[in-house]
């Protein structure tokens, strides 16, 4: 490994450990652009590697609003990451009300990437401040038990979270600038960037499939009034508690339908917390809680 390459003296460190290695950041550090370091270094070195991208606003793996698990077996899977091998549903982009979906989500996946991985490179949420992001990171960390976290950080935004970390888990950090010459993207790329990824998500083949009120999780509460669903976001999932893939709720007249492209495996809907339109791919926050109970 030639001195010159981005991170070379941490790639070095990094390459000998065994287990997951977790990458921290906010959005425009280069998790990603460490992710893929990491995964071919991994690769070059005869490791059996695994990516679990549990970033649900810049989903790498897997769609928006879910954590994607992808085995990587060659360079060539290091080039498009975009295909998931095992997803599960946290139902927003945002981690406020959605903390517990995706700490379980995220640390299922990765105990499911450690049954056939030796090295597991684990991409964080952006949102690592503040309370909520905080917890968030606290219990992935907790659950996922990483050998190494490598913190990645433009100032000092990251200490009051790697201070967290170290004296009550005693994690292991590793503290890194993000890369030179980064493409740092603005908040309308960004949002495009995600609108995008729902288009991705839905189109095409497209399909509208009739459901019944009970095949819903949180299950709703009787005389419920079904037009409050419209357009919300919903995990399509399979028998064995897979997410599928992602669908939209419409309403007509007493009628669900969900709009999916995984209609013909389904077995259940997770409902999020979000409301998606399917013309603009805009997305829109909802309190889960007060949809069903009116509180």
């Amino acid at each position: 490994m030639e001195q010159t390459e981005p991170y070379a003296s941490l790639r070095e460190r990094v390459v000998g450990e065994r287990g997951v290695v977790m990458v921290m950041g906010a959005a425009n550090t280069g998790k990603t652009t460490m992710a893929r370091l990491l995964l071919r270094d991994a690769l070059l070195a005869g490791r059996s590697v695994a990516y679990v991208d549990s970033d649900v606003a810049a989903s790498t793996t897997g769609p928006p609003a879910c954590v994607g698990l992808r085995w990587v077996r060659s360079e060539a899977d290091l080039k498009d990451l975009s295909r998931a091998d095992s997803v599960r549903f946290v139902g927003s982009i945002q981690p406020q009300g959605v903390v517990l979906p995706h700490v379980v989500a995220t640390a299922t996946l990765v105990e499911e990437a450690r049954q056939g991985a030796d090295f597991i490179v684990l991409d964080t949420s952006s949102v690592v401040s503040g309370v909520v992001g905080q917890t968030l990171i606290y219990h992935i960390t907790e659950l996922c038990a990483p050998a190494l976290i490598i913190a990645i950080q433009r100032g000092e935004e990251l200490e009051p979270a790697i201070g967290m970390l170290r004296r009550f888990l005693g994690a292991r950090v590793a503290k890194s600038e993000p890369p030179p010459g980064l493409d740092v993207k603005g908040p309308l790329e960004l949002r495009a960037q995600l609108i995008a990824a729902f288009r991705s998500a839905f189109e095409p083949d497209l399909q509208r499939w009739r459901v019944h009120s009970s095949v819903f999780a949180p299950t709703l509460p009787e005389a419920f009034d079904l037009s409050r669903l419209e357009g919300m976001l919903v995990g399509v999932q399979n028998e064995s508690g897979e997410c599928l893939g992602l669908g939209a709720l419409e309403h007509d007249d007493g009628v669900i339908r969900v709009a999916t492209r995984h209609g013909d495996q389904m077995r259940g809907l997770r409902l999020g917390s979000m409301r998606i339109d399917l013309e603009t791919y805009e997305t829109s926050r909802v309190r889960l809680r007060q949809l069903i109970f009116g509180i």
